[in-house]
């Protein structure tokens, strides 16, 4: 009998009865549940720190701000990541004016300047439109990787002597500098690696993102091309900004300053099993 009642007892302090003192379960018991640290419980990362986020959140967060974009192939963890916590990184960005985008049709997550909202906007992030040569990379690239995809190629690949060939076609007939021109053609290829919209496979040998298809929408394309055409037979000035018309997509080519040095294939917060399979 007395242990009958101590089991009611038990139970009746568990169910939260008005007069009964509250039970006060072992570790290990079946009514035992671990607390879960609040925000603010957090291990602090760094001398100082009073960030709210766990690491891998801020990892994707500083990656987003520091990269043009997050691709699923390519890091894979931090995609799953920004998945989870999509909400949290994107009102994060939003504090700073910073839009977020997720495509998950080609696994590419990227940002965007807010430019209309009924407050004064600080400008984060900078435009920084494309060359006369990156353009025509671009148009290339692009009709390159939609002509592939159209026949049921998932992997596009491009090679440097294809990239500069195609590029020296649309110098005027009378350039007579032409090893300065292959230097620039290169420092644009270079750029386009960094910005991961070409990835480096072999010396030489580059694969087509799918971040082109985001730069470039097929009217964009379109428009570019033609652009591209018309200047040429004007005898158009190679080596100069080309301004608005070659900007593809004031939105997608906006960024903050990004680090040259950066290995686009150096993600220190990605798993090293996890091979290239990017945005």
């Amino acid at each position: 009998m007395t242990v009958e009642t101590e089991h009611l007892r038990t139970q009746d302090a568990t169910d939260g009865g008005a007069d009964a003192p509250a039970a006060e379960a072992a570790p290990g018991s079946e009514a035992f549940i671990a607390p879960v640290p609040a925000e603010e419980d957090l291990p602090a990362l760094f001398p100082g720190d009073t960030g709210t986020l766990e690491a891998p959140v801020r990892q994707v967060l500083a990656r987003l701000l520091r990269q043009r974009h997050l691709s699923a192939a390519e890091q894979p963890r931090l995609w799953r990541t920004l998945l989870v916590h999509q909400a949290t990184v994107e009102s994060r960005l939003h504090d700073l004016f910073v839009d977020l985008v997720v495509d998950h049709d080609r696994g590419l997550a990227y940002k965007r300047q807010v430019r209309e909202a009924e407050v004064d906007v600080p400008v984060l992030l900078r435009d920084e439109p494309y060359t006369r040569l990156e353009t025509v990379l671009l148009v290339h690239l692009r009709a390159v990787f939609q002509r592939e995809h159209g026949v049921g190629e998932q992997q596009v690949r491009v090679d440097a002597e294809e990239l500069e060939q195609t590029v020296l076609s649309f110098l005027p007939p009378g350039e007579t500098n032409v090893a300065a021109r292959q230097r620039e053609i290169q420092a644009a290829v270079a750029r386009l690696v960094r910005e991961r919209v070409l990835a480096e496979e072999t010396p030489g040998r580059y694969r087509v993102l799918p971040v082109i298809e985001v730069i470039l929408s097929v009217d964009r394309l379109a428009e570019l091309a033609r652009w591209l055409r018309e200047d040429a037979a004007r005898g158009g000035d190679d080596g100069a900004s080309a301004g608005e018309p070659a900007d593809p997509d004031p939105d997608a080519a906006t960024d903050l300053t990004d680090d040259p040095t950066d290995d686009p294939t150096d993600d220190p917060t990605d798993d090293p099993t996890d091979e290239e399979g990017d945005l």
